[in-house]
């Protein structure tokens, strides 16, 4: 498993939640919510640091991340982050 994010989501990332080099942000798994890759649950994020890292990747400084716990969602697949012009937001896709 992988996570792959375009210069413009990790830009976004930066701006919205106030981050700067050393910073750690953390996928995870959560009741309800939008953009589901498991019928009723979604993604969340969160400015953290890692405990039991399973997937990390390191851009601009800022590490983001998935721990142990939440890989289940995933299904052994990459953890895919887009940048939607339209609505002007990051977009997660599974592939």
């Amino acid at each position: 498993m992988q996570i792959k994010m375009s210069d413009k989501v990790v830009e976004w990332y930066k701006e919205d939640l106030s981050l700067t080099e050393g910073d750690f942000v953390r996928f995870y798994v959560r009741y309800g919510g939008f953009n589901s890759f498991v019928k009723g649950f979604s993604l969340g994020i969160d400015k953290e640091n890692p405990e039991q890292s399973h997937t990390l990747v390191e851009k601009d400084g800022i590490t983001f991340f998935i721990e142990d716990d939440d890989t289940w969602y995933f299904e052994d697949k990459d953890l895919v982050i887009d940048f939607n012009e339209l609505i002007e937001e990051p977009v997660f896709i599974q592939g």
